[in-house]
């Protein structure tokens, strides 16, 4: 039975080759991760997990913090967040907020539970974490903004970076806080309290019917 074992793992590695073998390295530390925790994680785990050699992994990344991060990284990108398109920046917001909360909040409380660790063992900075685990993924935010810019609901030449990303960093907070999915009642507060009036303000000319509606930031809207 363990000659069989053995003759099958040999074949298993075997086949793979490239981005394969490299998406099932990556996807073993993942699943690794999930289960042990950053502490417990080991070059030597990883490889017995995807079956294969350790001087495998090290070809590849130099260091568990390497693989780690590379593996987080892997994750995000093979399992986007639908962009909503509802044919207005109000409901777009709405709809990826909501959506980014309810699929990713298992992944951010994955990703927290790392995070100190990777501080610890790497040396680098949390924007220099947060820069390698993003490089290279386009951020949710970018294509519905720039529908919302042609349709002229938001000047991207005009609102501060601050503005759009605010909406963004609120979600996360809320995320890491609870480890729970934002409650609906919560993404219409940050859209339609904060995020709205804001676009508003920064938005020249004549305002687009979801813009109009929004109340002045920082006051709440008038009585019906």
């Amino acid at each position: 039975m363990l000659d069989g074992m053995t003759e099958q793992a040999q074949r298993t590695r075997q086949r793979r080759r490239g981005e394969e073998l490299e998406a099932a390295l990556l996807q073993a530390a993942w699943d690794e991760l999930v289960e042990v925790g950053f502490a417990r994680l080991t070059m030597e785990s990883v490889a017995a997990r995807a079956r294969t050699g350790v001087a495998v992994l090290y070809r590849r990344w130099p260091c568990k913090d390497d693989l780690v991060l590379a593996a987080i990284q892997h994750y995000g990108a093979t399992h986007p967040v639908q962009i909503p398109d509802t044919g207005s920046l109000r409901g777009d917001m709405i709809a990826l907020l909501g959506g980014v909360s309810s699929g990713r909040v298992a992944f951010a409380a994955v990703v927290s539970a790392a995070f100190s660790g990777l501080l610890a063992s790497s040396g680098l900075t949390p924007a220099e974490v947060r820069e390698r685990i993003m490089a290279d993924r386009p951020l949710w935010s970018d294509r519905v903004y720039a529908r919302a810019h042609e349709r002229g609901e938001i000047n991207l030449d005009r609102i501060p970076p601050a503005v759009l990303t605010m909406p963004f960093d609120l979600m996360r907070h809320d995320m890491l806080m609870t480890y729970q999915p934002i409650p609906p009642e919560r993404v219409l507060a940050i859209v339609d309290d904060l995020f709205m009036p804001l676009v508003a303000i920064n938005h020249p000319g004549p305002l687009p019917p979801d813009l109009k509606d929004a109340p002045p930031a920082g006051l709440p809207p008038e009585p019906a």
